[in-house]
């Protein structure tokens, strides 16, 4: 189950990528948390651009045969959830993804390295 999860992470960070997401971070978390096994954790420099990354997500993880479990803060723009069970992705703006600090409340998860 795990190596499934990977595979989900590793094609979303090719997507984000696609779309010029910066800060990319991969949280492994299935040691530490029930939820999900990863988190993935971007940013984006405006709201076209966070919600044009989650409907490439919605959009191309389908076609790799992952189906979506939820999203939201789509209207908003400024942290937008996608939940696909086995990982969870957090588009976020700058602001708000300083203010969240994620990395810090996950501080425990192993990041996983990510190539720029």
């Amino acid at each position: 189950m795990f190596a499934i999860s990977t595979e989900m992470a590793n094609k979303a960070v090719e997507i984000l990528k696609d779309k010029k997401a910066k800060d990319i971070r991969l949280l492994d978390i299935h040691e530490i948390s029930t939820i999900a096994d990863y988190f993935l954790v971007v940013t984006g420099t405006s709201t076209t651009q966070l919600q044009a990354m989650a409907d490439a997500l919605d959009e191309k993880m389908e076609l790799a045969g992952y189906k979506l479990h939820h999203k939201e803060g789509f209207r908003g723009g400024r942290w937008i959830l996608v939940d696909f069970n086995n990982i969870i992705v957090h588009l976020f703006h700058d602001e708000e993804r300083n203010f969240y600090n994620l990395e810090r409340l996950w501080k425990d998860a192993k990041t996983v390295e990510v190539e720029e």
